[in-house]
């Protein structure tokens, strides 16, 4: 089995992105994950368990407890939040400097908003530009909420990514 280590701070949308990316379902509402999320998925032949360890500032001194045995980092982004952008890079940036052979994508989450910032806005909020060449990178467009997930076929490409990440060798 392969995994997949789900990061980002509270809000951001990583228990919605697991949840539709292994049942292709949404809900309305998901509690805030005071832990741990975990799921098993097998695609065309390959297993993988993907994790969701919390946001919340008390949880993330866990964080990079996991990253050695991660084989790609999710990391999820609320494109939204602006006031914690800052906060969302340097938890990224600190993960990226624990292990920087790790491949990594990026979910700019909750596109469906007006005020979202866009993929090319995040890139650089994030500093992801600095980062080129370092690493397998991906940034991605999603929108992982009840309204919009009925049609969204964002956190699918998010799903096919991470099949083709994995079945490298």
């Amino acid at each position: 089995w392969r995994q997949v280590l789900v990061l980002g701070l509270d809000g951001a949308g990583k228990s919605s992105v697991l949840h539709y990316i292994c049942s292709q379902t949404a809900r309305e509402r998901i509690a805030p994950t005071r832990g741990f999320n975990s799921a098993q998925l097998f695609v065309e032949g390959l297993e993988m368990d993907l994790l969701e360890v919390g946001g919340s500032q008390n949880l993330r001194a866990y964080w990079p407890h996991y990253l050695s045995q991660a084989d790609v980092l999710v990391f999820v982004v609320d494109s939204v939040d602006r006031s914690r952008l800052l906060t969302a890079r340097q938890e990224l940036h600190a993960l990226l400097a624990a292990e920087p052979r790790l491949p990594l994508v990026v979910l700019a989450n909750k596109q469906d908003k007006s005020d979202a910032l866009s993929a090319a806005e995040l890139r650089e909020e994030l500093d992801l530009h600095t980062l080129s060449g370092q690493r397998e990178l991906f940034l991605l467009p999603t929108s992982a909420t009840w309204a919009s997930l009925s049609t969204a076929t964002s956190v699918l490409r998010v799903k096919s990514l991470l099949v083709t990440l994995l079945s490298q060798p």
